[in-house]
């Protein structure tokens, strides 16, 4: 069964840091690159990173850049999001989806995603 978990969310303030993580079962972690997106209410869904398990090559929305870094543990198939100096626009339900290329418009074609974290940012 393929199973992707995101964890680390919740209720942060303005300024602040969380991690989220994903952790990937159920298919060739090395076959993929996995991705974050998100999505607010009311609004459209957004490409926030993404990383190539293969070669690491990594990609960031032009709002997250500087502020969040992606990295993978390939051997726990986990890749993990530090979010730095999180702002009021950050809060969304944040989604890891995995796919088969590390692109700015990764979202499009997503093979596998989980269920979300909810990340809430208070000003």
């Amino acid at each position: 069964e393929v199973k992707l978990v995101e964890s680390g969310g919740g209720l942060v303030q303005a300024g602040g840091s969380l991690r989220l993580s994903c952790a990937a079962s159920g298919f060739t972690f090395d076959d993929y690159a996995i991705g974050w997106l998100r999505q607010a209410p009311g609004k459209e869904r957004e490409a926030v990173s993404c990383i190539g398990s293969s070669d690491s090559s990594t990609y960031y929305g032009s709002s997250v850049k500087g502020r969040f870094t992606i990295s993978s543990d390939n051997a726990k198939n986990t890749v993990y999001l530090q979010m730095n100096s999180l702002k009021p626009e950050d809060t969304a339900v944040y989604y890891c989806a995995a796919v088969r290329r590390c692109w700015g418009g990764f979202y499009y074609n997503i093979d596998y995603w989980g269920d979300g974290a909810l990340v809430t940012v208070s000003s």
